[in-house]
């Protein structure tokens, strides 16, 4: 079973912060660049991390490049 999660992304911050909303979204705050994935990649980190969870548990949907993106985790017995 998987589950998403909508989270706002704001690259080239001062620092790296993942903030979890009141609705259950999150904001991530990267200092990476939005060029070439770097930023997308710096956020699956970032949350993969926040969650306690592996990175191969987590897969950018939609959003590749917008600030809005939805990742869904995916259960680890696949």
């Amino acid at each position: 079973m998987s589950r998403y999660i909508k989270v706002k992304v704001n690259p080239k911050a001062r620092l790296n912060k993942v903030q979890e909303e009141t609705d259950g979204s999150f904001t991530v705050w990267t200092t990476a660049p939005p060029d070439k994935g770097a930023a997308n990649d710096s956020v699956l980190r970032a949350l993969a991390n926040h969650l306690g969870l592996p990175r191969r548990m987590l897969s950018l949907k939609s959003g590749a490049t917008s600030r809005q993106k939805l990742f869904e985790i995916t259960d680890a017995l696949k």
